[in-house]
């Protein structure tokens, strides 16, 4: 079960002691039945309305498990490494740093099977803790390069071990990989023990990894912390919380988290309701592991003459009970509606997930879908004049609407970008990168919260995590998923199956969902029969064979991948030849995918009511090689293979593809040629979608472009991407800007990680555009009345930023589930 800290607690109350349904529990002022009736004009999120509710019992048990906690700046001799170890080896030697217990591996610490991998564990004793009372295991720690995995094992046993030729535990558990760059980081790994027991939880051991050629490497652990299965839900008796489903080794694809309402039992939630047309409440039921049985039920009416529409004794602690009550029969009355909840034991918890009354559609506000092609760059996608077909149903997607010749990402990558055109506020603004996270501050509204609080359902399904809870964009999304998939060439998949069965479960209108595929964004294995569309068998085994070959290859500081094949001997051309085949081939399956999703809108009727805005985050050099440029040999005195200076404007970077489609609203077939931004995302779906706009916003309406209406005036398009240094406080990265023709880049800090002698200011690069697309060779010589032109211009926008950003607070860390860095591993984000 996973879950986030973004709680809704309604705070305790002098209660009174009162008889609801024939149970007896305690209640707090009948504040809902004085209440103005709630309606459901569009669909009534009910979790968001406590406020207007009477709530009857739902007290917090005092018998929470408090969680268990070492930390390591102070000895803690109870930890200990495994003895025996294999014979010829040598168990880990710890030492401690000033706030960290310090693990190293070397050559002595060989894995007892796999002598290409380093491995070692600590273990603890425990006294006696029942497992099924405890969810997930929070582990602060600090990775040095070369560090690989962390993962959890249980009850040590030299009888029956999990595996009996080499660790003597009773049972393995949850793993994540580990973020290797000396950051401080939080893993939140769940227990998932793979072989059930019976009896007390009596060992706690903690394994990690790396392979044999990064030796030496340490993991420096600060805290370790057992965390209750309920402690998120104490704060108060009712609430809201995100909580997932893991179903033993299912994919996530299969169980999508959820915005949940809990409540303890016995407990009751009744809301004052107007009922509409064709009413119906779409739920899921849901029990914590450890909670057993819980009784719920739905009911309207006051007090014991209430007509029960669903009783349902649930105990699944690995599903969630989708359940649909038909209300239809109450149209046009105003009823108390109310969910209740039973146990034998009182205090267990009960979910509600999504809890949603919906009716007859009323609305004129479309459907949304924000469809991410993530890592799409307009090079290459025959939309936009590529040379192979890559996008045949874009194309005609695309003519019945409106086409962006000019639209540009906010940043080089995932992580920041998305979390700018979701608020429509520039990276700078929002605080930057902070120990490799991104969180939004609490006060930058996002596009799903927006969307939530109009009562439209709201879904955000992706297959990379740097556009979910890296950047705590799971607010305002009742259904949530950001893990990984088997393949990331085929994402589409999984995420339009997790769209699909959203609306089976929820066909309540309107709805905004924000796709984000992963299909073309690196690491291509495209599938029939697509698969030798552009490349055939033989010269694929011979690409893999030779990828594999230079992953091989120990990782050396000035040695890139154009080294790397120089080394082996393989022909250049024909390497990034047989890449770019693999990347158009996976262009082509998201394209037919996309083709796919709008015929079966069509066949559903929902395509004449929905807006569709398919764009991209970053271009293909950021997700993975720039084709175009590496096939040929650059100019001499090129600054592309600069680190310093890799331009965020140029053309493979940030050029991605923009098409708004609203049938009968949009006009069809228009292209439009001025410059936008992907932070004119946000303003430009409320504003279409008939809602206020955000109270701070840095991009602009569409709208009236699209529409043919006054309003809209061309702007210079701003990007940045920053990281914050965990010395200094201070942020460092670069702020560009197209302006027409020109395009200029300047650097604001250095990295603290670059060697003292590349660290001083980069002078301000500038590109022209239109004849150097690629940014290969800056002007900055020979056009110093730009260079000053421009670095006044991205001056004054820096402390521009930087002032808006004092409106602005940092969010709150959420730990990264397993499932999230071995996506952002996946993806290349993380070693």
């Amino acid at each position: 079960m996973g879950r986030s800290p973004s709680r809704m607690p309604l705070p305790a109350a002098a209660l009174a002691m009162v008889a609801v349904g024939g149970l007896s529990m305690p209640t707090c002022t009948d504040r809902g039945s004085r209440a103005t009736p709630l309606s459901a004009e569009v669909p009534l999120h009910l979790e968001d309305h406590l406020e207007a509710a009477d709530i009857e019992g739902s007290e917090v048990p005092g018998e929470v498990p408090e969680p268990v906690l070492w930390r390591f700046d102070e000895p803690q001799p109870g930890w200990k490494p495994l003895h025996p170890v294999p014979p010829g080896s040598a168990a880990v030697e710890p030492s401690r740093t000033a706030d960290a217990l310090r693990l190293p591996l070397t050559e002595d610490t060989r894995h007892p099977t796999n002598p290409e991998l380093l491995e070692r564990l600590i273990y603890v004793e425990l006294p006696d803790l029942d497992i099924e009372d405890w969810a997930f295991v929070e582990i602060r720690a600090r990775a040095s390069e070369g560090m690989r995995n962390m993962g959890l094992m249980y009850n040590f046993t030299e009888t029956e071990p999990f595996r009996p030729d080499d660790l003597p535990f009773y049972s393995g558990g949850g793993r994540s990989p580990l973020v290797a760059d000396g950051s401080v980081q939080t893993y939140h790994i769940e227990l998932e023990p793979r072989r059930p027991w019976e009896g007390p939880w009596t060992h706690l051991a903690i394994w990690f990894n790396c392979r044999a050629d990064d030796a030496p490497a340490t993991l420096d652990v600060l805290s370790v912390r057992l965390v209750s299965a309920k402690a998120d839900f104490t704060a108060a008796g009712v609430g809201v919380e995100t909580v997932g489903r893991r179903p033993g080794d299912a994919a996530p694809a299969e169980a999508p988290d959820r915005r949940s309402l809990f409540m303890h039992t016995p407990g009751r939630v009744a809301y004052p309701v107007r009922i509409p047309e064709g009413a119906r409440l779409d739920v899921g039921l849901g029990v914590l592991p450890a909670d057993g049985a819980v009784e719920l039920a739905v009911r309207v009416g006051p007090g014991s003459d209430a007509e029960t529409l669903l009783r349902e004794t649930y105990s699944d602690h690995r599903h969630w009970g989708q359940r649909s009550v038909d209300l239809s029969h109450l149209a046009g009355q105003t009823v108390l509606l109310a969910l209740e909840a039973d146990a034998a034991r009182p205090g267990n918890v009960a979910l509600w997930a999504a809890p949603t009354l919906s009716g007859t559609r009323s609305s004129e506000r479309p459907n949304v879908i924000f469809y991410i092609i993530d890592g799409a760059s307009t090079d290459y996608m025959s939309l936009y004049g590529y040379n192979r077909r890559t996008t045949p149903h874009l194309e005609r997607i695309a003519a019945e609407g409106a086409l962006f010749e000019r639209a540009y990402s906010n940043s080089s990558w995932t992580r920041p970008s998305t979390a700018s055109y979701m608020t429509s506020l520039q990276h700078s603004v929002l605080g930057g990168l902070r120990n490799g996270r991104n969180p939004v501050p609490a006060n930058a509204v996002t596009m799903a919260e927006h969307m939530h609080r109009a009562g439209v359902q709201t879904a955000v399904l992706t297959s990379n995590a740097s556009a979910g809870r890296m950047s705590d964009l799971h607010r305002g999304a009742d259904v949530f998923r950001d893990a990984g998939v088997q393949n990331w060439s085929t994402s589409s998949v999984d995420l339009h199956g997790n769209f699909w069965r959203w609306r089976e479960a929820y066909p309540g209108e309107p709805y905004w969902v924000h796709f984000q595929t992963t299909d073309v964004h690196n690491d291509h294995t495209p599938v029939a029969p697509f698969a030798g569309l552009f490349i055939d068998p033989e010269r694929r085994r011979r690409f893999e064979g030779w990828l594999q070959q230079v992953n091989e290859i120990p990782e050396t500081p000035g040695v890139g991948i154009r080294e790397a094949l120089d080394q082996l001997g393989i022909d250049q051309a024909e390497f990034w030849s047989a890449n770019r085949d693999l990347h158009d081939e996976s262009m082509a399956h998201q394209d037919h995918r996309l083709g796919q999703l709008v015929a079966r809108l069509r066949a559903s009727g929902e395509w004449e009511r929905t807006l569709l805005i398919v764009a991209s985050d970053h271009g293909v050099a950021a997700g993975a090689w720039d084709y175009r440029l590496l096939l040929a040999d650059p100019p001499p005195d090129h600054v592309y293979y600069d680190d310093l200076a890799v331009p965020m404007v140029r053309s493979g970077v940030s050029r991605i593809p923009l098409i708004v489609v609203w049938p009968g609203r949009i006009a069809p077939g228009q292209r439009f040629r001025q410059p936008v931004s992907m932070i004119d995302a946000l303003p430009t779906v409320l504003d279409l979608a008939g809602l206020p706009a955000p109270e701070v916003m840095m991009g602009q309406s569409l709208a009236p472009l699209l529409l043919g209406e006054a309003g809209w005036e061309p702007r210079p398009v701003i990007l940045d991407e920053f990281e914050l240094d965990r010395d200094t406080g201070e942020l460092h990265g670069r702020i560009e800007v197209v302006d027409g023709r020109w395009g200029a880049s300047l650097e604001i800090g250095w990295d603290p990680d670059l060697p003292p002698e590349r660290r001083r200011p980069a002078p301000l690069l500038v590109y022209d555009l239109w004849s150097d697309p690629d940014c290969l060779l800056s002007l900055h010589q020979e056009r110093p009345d730009l260079v000053r032109k421009y670095t006044r211009f991205l001056e004054k926008q820096w402390r521009a930023h930087r002032a808006l950003a004092g409106r602005f607070t940092p969010a709150g860390e959420s730990p990264l589930t397993s499932e999230q860095l071995q996506t952002l591993r996946a993806l290349g984000y993380i070693e």
